[in-house]
């Protein structure tokens, strides 16, 4: 049975709100003109706009941040919109002077008061029962929940298009949003991901479809119920979660019996063999599957020939590099072929789309070197990033000749677990950097650091760097970089942190170099 998550009007409080996930959530809710609070321990331009958006965000995750709730000021606040009101009120400056301490009035309220003034407290899998405020939610008896409920509450509440996979969920979900806003849909968007052309990770729309990215980490793909379900391949990634394969799929397989129809990758053969989709794609002209694609190039993109059904739909051109791009975009093309849309305004749309953040992000071009920031952290998509940074160097007139890779491992349970495949995934790269393992949490073994992984890369590639810090990291890069370079910093830690400082260290080798031409 799925949990009672309250849209209605009661309000929510999210525990480390400036999360990608977390803040995409209280985004949506906040528009739909809801009550909504968080925590966080630090400023970002992902709260700036959660609080543009009238979230009230406390710095700190302390239990006096609940006390919000048991203030005159803020129950009168929250009732409004309980009762009626057309907007969620921004918490006033006597709300938060009264926050400090409690109101001598609340005693006397009655219990469906106080209940319906308790926020909906929301957590994700990185809060821990020992953090002091999510303590405090349990001790005022606020209902609490999961990130997913409240997306599956969502979900239930328009026509789901859940994008799910150990890979590429991202760019897929984002993808699907923005070919249906381009179509005129107009659609509810909740990713893990930000793009510009909603200027983040969310978007709130007008229209019956609700886009979400279904993430499968930790298990929590389970609870949602979908319309439409997306797989764009299985692998086992998340080791803090899962034991085995075989307990990936069944996660898999749950969320496939919770949709109506499922789309699925027939290039990957569990999705192939153990989901059996109803609608199926794949890059191989001979497969027997509902969309495929022949006459295909990368140049600057990728552009292939779509078929659907043994016809010949017309030409898609994608704008994002690499294999697993082209297949990202032919899931979308399913989906909206699956909507009734004509090819000519699915292949209009995906032609147009920018990609998403932190996806072979182009962060800038200094000194003649190019600077990408991704997100890949695991062998399969370390691959796959790499194979499309090749195909950018081999770009006819390109003025890119080395592939610098950066690497900062992520999860030491990850590390250990595909030591082996991560050694062996930096074949394209012509140089290899790794810093030590971003721990996310996760206390650190005792025979495990970056530097075990370096020395198991240098067994297959002659140029690999090993640097602990990403300080030591960026003095390095200052130093080694040269004009034609393509530099790509991969990771889902703080790796990236670093990029715009050795951007403008090699902006000014540039300005000193050009000034000493000038001058000779």
């Amino acid at each position: 049975m799925p949990v009672s998550i309250d849209l209605s009007g009661k309000p929510f409080h999210f525990i480390g709100v400036g999360g990608i996930g977390m803040s995409a959530l209280a985004y949506v809710l906040a528009k739909r003109n809801l009550p909504v609070s968080g925590s966080d321990l630090r400023l970002s331009h992902i709260t700036q706009r959660l609080q543009e958006n009238g979230i009230h965000i406390f710095w700190s995750q302390d239990p006096s941040n609940l006390e919000f709730f048991q203030s005159s000021p803020a129950v009168e606040a929250i009732s409004s919109v309980v009762t009626g009101a057309t907007s969620a009120p921004h918490p006033s400056g006597s709300a938060k002077q009264a926050a400090s301490k409690r109101s001598p009035t609340l005693d006397t309220q009655s219990e469906d008061t106080r209940s319906d003034t308790l926020p909906q407290v929301i957590c994700s899998t990185a809060i821990q029962s020992a953090n002091l405020e999510y303590q405090a939610a349990c001790d005022l008896g606020c209902p609490i929940y999961h990130r997913s409920d409240v997306l599956a509450a969502l979900i239930r509440e328009y026509r789901g298009i859940a994008i799910a996979g150990t890979h590429g969920k991202t760019t897929t979900s984002s993808l699907v949003g923005y070919m249906l806003l381009q179509a005129g849909l107009d659609p509810t968007i909740v990713i893990g991901g930000e793009v510009n052309a909603w200027q983040g990770n969310a978007h709130v729309g007008k229209g019956p479809y609700l886009v979400a990215e279904a993430d499968e980490s930790d298990g929590s793909l389970v609870k949602l119920a979908s319309e439409i379900g997306v797989i764009t391949n299985i692998e086992l990634d998340h080791i803090d979660h899962y034991d085995s394969l075989e307990e990936v799929i069944e996660t898999f397989q749950t969320f496939k019996a919770n949709c109506k129809t499922l789309i699925g990758s027939y290039d990957c053969p569990i999705v192939r063999d153990r989901l059996t989709p109803s609608i199926t794609y794949s890059l191989d002209p001979q497969a027997n599957a509902t969309y495929t694609v022949d006459c295909i190039s990368h140049r600057g993109g990728s552009t292939a020939r779509v078929w659907e059904r043994g016809v010949i739909l017309g030409q898609l051109n994608v704008k994002l590099l690499g294999r697993h791009n082209l297949s990202n975009a032919l899931a979308a093309v399913a989906v909206g072929r699956l909507l009734g849309l004509s090819f000519s305004t699915i292949s209009q749309a995906i032609a147009t789309f920018e990609g998403a953040r932190r996806r072979f992000e182009h962060r800038g071009e200094y000194n003649s070197i190019l600077f990408v920031d991704d997100y890949a952290h695991h062998p399969s998509e370390l691959q796959a990033t790499l194979a499309a940074a090749r195909l950018k160097v081999q770009e006819s007139g390109s003025p890119f000749k080395r592939i610098v890779a950066i690497f900062q491992p992520h999860r030491y349970s990850r590390t250990q677990a595909f030591l082996s495949e991560f050694a062996a995934s930096f074949s394209n790269a012509d140089v290899v950097v790794i810093s030590d393992i971003y721990s996310a949490g996760e206390l650190k073994p005792a025979d495990l650091n970056g530097e075990t992984l370096a020395t198991l890369i240098a067994d297959h590639h002659d140029k690999v760097f090993y640097r602990a810090s990403i300080q030591a990291i960026h003095q390095f890069l200052v130093e080694n970089l040269r004009p034609g370079d393509l530099a790509l910093f991969m990771g889902a830690g703080n790796l990236n942190q670093i990029i715009p400082d050795v951007m403008v260290s090699h902006q000014k080798l540039e300005q000193e170099l050009s000034h000493w031409r000038n001058h000779a």
